[in-house]
Parts: C-alpha cells; sequence; structure tokens
C-alpha cells in the first residue's frame, strides 16, 4: 500500500517535550555508560513481519499521533522480542557487567543484588531477548525476561516490587518506590514496552524532524498503521524510526530504529503476540522460594546486607539517621548544547589530564583496555578519545569533559573546539 500523505504536523507542546526530554539523557561520564544510555534512551527496533498490509481508513499524521496519546490499554498480556545491535565488539559479556556494575544501587559491602532491576534488565543493551508482559491496570504488572536456562521476573502489585532472578536464587523488593502511585515494575529511565519506546521517539517530533504515515502493516496478528519519523538534520547518527501502532487500540506494537550508516536495525523491539483480555489474578502473585537471598530496596541505601528468606529477620540499622543523598560536585551539571536531533549533553568530570597511561597500574590497565576501544583525535579543545557506537558517541576530552549523543564523530569534535 502506497504511503499516506501527511502535513507532517505535530500536538502542540512537542517542542517543548523535546527539549525537556533530551536533557534528561545525561549519563555519558564513561566510556561503558554509552552502553547503559542506549538501553535506556535509544531503545526502539526487526523489520515489519505479517501476512500482508491491511487496507484501513486512510489517517494523517497527526491523528495517529494523537490516537497513541490517546490509548488506555489496562488490560494486557504478549510476548515481545527485543534485538540490539550496536555495533560493540565481542567482550565476552564483560561489556554488561561493566554498565551494570557502575549503574547497580549496591554492590560489595553493600549487599548489592543479582535481581536489582536497575543492573538486570541492562542486559537487553546487546543480543536478542524474549520478554513476556503482563498488566492489569496501573496497580499489577509483570515483566519476565526469558533466558535458556532460567527466568528474571519483575513483578509490581500496588506498591510493592518483587524482583526474583532463577539463575542465583536472589530476590529484590521494594516497598513503595516509582511515583506518587505507587512502585514502578522497572527502573524510571528504562523503556522496556512498545508503548515507553513510542513516548521517546515522539519527544522528537519538533520542526527538525519529518512525521508521516507510512502504510500499513500486521503485527502480532493485529492491523496497524506505521508512522515514520525521520531526522530533518544531518549529523545525527539516527536514520528513521518506524513505529507500528495498533489500529483499534492506539497501542504502539512494533518499533524500528535504523541508523543513518544504513545496514541492519539498531535495535528491534515488537510484540509476537498480544491479547487485551484479563490476565489471571496471580500472574501478579510473588513469594520467594525457601531458600532464596531477599534483598531489601531501602536496606542498600542504608548499607545493610541482605537477608534469606525464612530465616530470623536482624534488627535492621544501628539507630543512627540513614546517609543523605551524595552532593553534586561543582561543575558536574550536565547541560545540552545543540536542538533536536543534535543535541549534545556536555559534563564536565572535573578530571585532569585524560585517562591514566600508566599500564602497570589497575586504573592504568584499565584505561588501556578501554583506549583501544576508541578513536584518539585532536582539535583547538585539544586531545580526547571518542568511543562509538551505531548510535551513540561520546568524546572524553584530556581535560575532563564529556560530550555525547547521537551525533557524529565529526559533530562531537565541532562542539569541542565552539566550547573551549
Amino acid at each position: 500500500m502506497a504511503p499516506y500523505e501527511s502535513d507532517g504536523s505535530t500536538p502542540a507542546g512537542e517542542a517543548e517535550d523535546v527539549r525537556d526530554g533530551r536533557r534528561t539523557a545525561a549519563r555519558y561520564v564513561v566510556p561503558v555508560a554509552v552502553v547503559g544510555v542506549a538501553a535506556a534512551t535509544i531503545g526502539l527496533v526487526p523489520a515489519f513481519a505479517g501476512s500482508g498490509d491491511p487496507d484501513l481508513p486512510k489517517i494523517s499524521a497527526q491523528q495517529l499521533i494523537e490516537k497513541i496519546a490517546k490509548s488506555d490499554v489496562q488490560q494486557m498480556s504478549g510476548t515481545m522480542k527485543i534485538s540490539t545491535d550496536l555495533g560493540l565488539p565481542n567482550l565476552g559479556g564483560l561489556e554488561s557487567s561493566l554498565a551494570s556494575g557502575a549503574l547497580s544501587q549496591g554492590g560489595g559491602d553493600k549487599g548489592g543484588s543479582a535481581a536489582d532491576p536497575s543492573s538486570k534488565l541492562l542486559e537487553l543493551a546487546s543480543g536478542t531477548h524474549t520478554l513476556r508482559i503482563a498488566a492489569d491496570g496501573q496497580d499489577k504488572q509483570k515483566i519476565s525476561l526469558i533466558e535458556k536456562a532460567a527466568e528474571y521476573s519483575v513483578i509490581r502489585s500496588g506498591d510493592q516490587v518483587w524482583a526474583y532472578d532463577s539463575a542465583s536464587n536472589q530476590a529484590y523488593h521494594a516497598t513503595g518506590a516509582g511515583d506518587d502511585k505507587g512502585a514502578k515494575a522497572a527502573p524510571e529511565d528504562m523503556p522496556t514496552t512498545p508503548k515507553d519506546f513510542a513516548a521517546e521517539a515522539l519527544k522528537a517530533a519538533d520542526k527538525t524532524t519529518s512525521v508521516t504515515v507510512d502504510g500499513t502493516a500486521q503485527v502480532a496478528g493485529r492491523d496497524a498503521y506505521k508512522l515514520l519519523i525521520k531526522p530533518r538534520q544531518s549529523g545525527t547518527t539516527v536514520g528513521a524510526i518506524s513505529i507500528a501502532v495498533d489500529a483499534k487500540t492506539g497501542l504502539p506494537l512494533k518499533f524500528t530504529l535504523t541508523p543513518a550508516s544504513g545496514g541492519a536495525a539498531v535495535v528491534d523491539a515488537g510484540f509476537t503476540q498480544v491479547s487485551f483480555t484479563r490476565p489471571a489474578a496471580s500472574t501478579f502473585d510473588f513469594t520467594p522460594p525457601k531458600g532464596t537471598k531477599v534483598t531489601q530496596g531501602d536496606d542498600l541505601k542504608d548499607g545493610s546486607k541482605a537477608r534469606t528468606h525464612g530465616a530470623e529477620k536482624p534488627a535492621w540499622g544501628d539507630g543512627k539517621a540513614p546517609h543523605g543523598p551524595e552532593k553534586t560536585a561543582p561543575g558536574t551539571e550536565p547541560r545540552t548544547i545543540g536542538e533536536g536531533w543534535n543535541s549534545i549533553v556536555v559534563l564536565d568530570t572535573g578530571s585532569k589530564g585524560g585517562m591514566p597511561s600508566d599500564t602497570s597500574s589497575k586504573d592504568g590497565a584499565v584505561a588501556g583496555f578501554l583506549g583501544s576501544l576508541g578513536d584518539h583525535v585532536k582539535g583547538k579543545f585539544g586531545s580526547g578519545t571518542v568511543f562509538s557506537t551505531r548510535l551513540v558517541n561520546a568524546l572524553m576530552t584530556d581535560d575532563g569533559k564529556v560530550y555525547a549523543g547521537a551525533v557524529t564523530k565529526d559533530a562531537l569534535v565541532k562542539a569541542a573546539d565552539a566550547g573551549k
């Protein structure tokens, strides 16, 4: 079916959403953080698969965006597949481990848990994964990551969140986490469903973007419209984003993000099966199996150790007030330069002299390894190293500044030169 014509207009206030949304994506402090940032901010999706293009009524891009915004699916369940190809070198799982360690809430003597969602779900940053998703209103949600010999699940029921990793027999529990409405089944900045991904993508629908309806498709047995989002600007690594929107409910069913450099999609995420009937109530029930090591979310903040489910509960804490949040050092607040798809996050780490060069030291050995993965560049700003993926690139200058975004290496160097 031929693409529909569209006026390319976007909802009022969308440009402001873009500026606000992009200013939250400021996690580019070390090279390995590129992996975590990509997982948390770019998630978007294999090519559309189905049994042909359904014949649906004509719709404009404006109307389709409004349809997505009005979508209010309360009960659903389904199976989703996510494939990510950022073009990272094969490090035998090291990149995932580094990212998990950098972003997890606990660790070392603070009782970090293998079931902590903030680190576990970063596995979605590479490879192909299958997810099972269920929801019954705003208070009951479940996401399960299905692996070959194990399963990892995050279950929210009311203000209770449980995460369980069958491989390690560890569980993570939090109460009252998330927004004012209660707990959240996944880390706040981690898109896990096509609807989450769509919200991120549509933040870019401003004057720097072309938005059109690109025909129809069938996804998971459902008739859908295809919304095509393409940057008007040069210099970005994003080629196009395609969103399949359920024609009946307005729920995004599938996403495809392709890079400007061409080739396979950077990330594919979409339903392979979906139902809009109410899941069984037992879907959201969870009791840790006997012998499970349970880590309490609040305990991690206080530096307390995990406890084993079924054992006598120790007296937590020493009566002292918990430690307050760490203060941010002056000059480390991120800022954003540029606009639209060419936005670049800038952060001054305060670390001078670049990465350690003495490979005989632990820090120097790690820095040497990371440095081998990057491209050394020079400019008016001085010198530095660019760490690249097929989508997100980051420049670390030797004077301690970091420039990162979904832009080319040349764009990062020009930004650093202008900043100097």
